[in-house]
């Protein structure tokens, strides 16, 4: 009997609050205090175990609370006294089983990746197709509305060696974003700079605001607006030199095939949140790649645990080739809750090469950041 043949025996869920070390604004909402997620757990009967998260964000993806109903009635009947090899069906039969909840299916199926390369000695991302890099370059959002204390982080990731920044912008008006790209420009020029409205702007005055900040010369700007405006999307892109990249509008591959259709955007942010796991994630790139657009790895509100799935993910995916988002364990939460640091120095991600996604949780840490009930 092979050793995938063993029965998924356990299915552990946390609800977790992660205190987060400043508030953060962007185009849709706010974050402060904590960011929650919801940790998932599988043990299969031989007592090796797979981990997976689901960090969703109320006002994107939806909320801890969905994620975790979905994951604790509707899919653990489908996965308990499954088979560890069966993680295709599984996946089938938990995407009939509840309708959207992306994040609760991503946290499904890295934990049975993870469960799949413990059991059998290799990385996640030989199971996903095999290594295509090493390291990714890091990129970190700006998005305080204290834009001091942001000068304060940029100065600190400069010292760092991270090169690669991200403006969060349309939350607090035209005119201070003006004066951000301004005093970066000045201040920060050896910072590749990306601009992220996070659907911010509306359709009165978005064309003449995002052509302002084209004129900065960001590498690229990110959904300006709404997620559902697909012609508006394309007339944007009409208007501006810049590249325009689809974040909110792409969740899977359904929407990516309309976006190509429809010539909204130059790119794509690709999220294992959004799709639904790893899997969906690289059909995504996969797609936008074949109709010559570009891909970069976002994430949510994640600990390092989501950000080790992102990695896996982006290390088997050549079409993905703007670099990462993963900054969230090393810079924004308080404390992480890997019993290792996450794998981020030099302005890089290093992809981990042991078995699974490398890093386990501390349960200690799930232990005390758990919510209250």
């Amino acid at each position: 009997m092979s050793e995938l043949d063993q029965k998924i025996t356990g299915f552990d869920l946390w609800h977790l609050a992660l205190p987060v070390v400043s508030r953060r604004d962007h185009g849709i909402g706010a974050v402060e205090g904590a960011c929650e997620i919801v940790v998932l757990r599988l043990t299969a009967e031989g007592g090796a175990d797979g981990w997976g998260e689901a960090s969703p964000w109320a006002v994107f993806t939806g909320s801890p609370e969905a994620a975790d109903a979905a994951l604790d009635r509707y899919i653990r009947p489908h996965v308990v006294g499954r088979r560890v090899g069966d993680r295709a069906a599984i996946m089938a039969d938990a995407a009939r089983a509840v309708a959207h909840c992306t994040e609760a299916k991503a946290a499904l199926e890295t934990a049975l990746l993870d469960l799949t390369g413990c059991i059998s000695g290799v990385p996640v991302w030989a199971l996903l197709g095999g290594k295509c890099r090493d390291t990714i370059p890091l990129s970190v959002s700006i998005a305080n509305p204290d834009f001091d204390r942001d000068i304060d982080l940029m100065q600190r990731i400069r010292t760092d060696g991270v090169r690669l920044i991200k403006l969060k912008t349309g939350f607090a008006g035209h005119a201070f974003d003006i004066r951000r790209l301004e005093r970066i420009a000045q201040d920060f020029p050896e910072f590749e700079t990306r601009v992220d409205f996070n659907q911010g702007l509306g359709p009165e005055d978005a064309v003449a605001r995002v052509r302002d900040i084209a004129g900065f010369g960001p590498s690229f700007i990110e959904q300006p607006v709404a997620a559902h405006h697909f012609g508006l999307m394309a007339d944007i892109r009409a208007a501006i030199d810049v590249p325009l990249l689809a974040d909110e509008s792409v969740f899977g591959p359904e929407d990516m095939g309309r976006a190509v259709a429809e010539r909204i955007a130059d790119g794509v942010s690709v999220k294992i949140m959004k799709s639904g796991g790893p899997t969906r994630a690289q059909t995504v790139a996969r797609m936008a790649a074949a109709a010559g657009m570009t891909a970069y790895g976002g994430d949510m509100f994640e600990s390092g645990l989501a950000h080790l799935a992102g990695t896996h993910m982006i290390a088997a995916t050549p079409e993905i080739s703007l670099g990462c988002e993963f900054y969230q364990a090393q810079y924004y939460l308080a404390e992480d809750i890997l019993e290792e640091p996450f794998p981020s120095a030099g302005g890089v991600v290093t992809v981990p090469d042991g078995p699974g996604l490398g890093i386990r949780p501390d349960i200690d840490k799930l232990a005390y950041m758990a919510r209250a009930a």
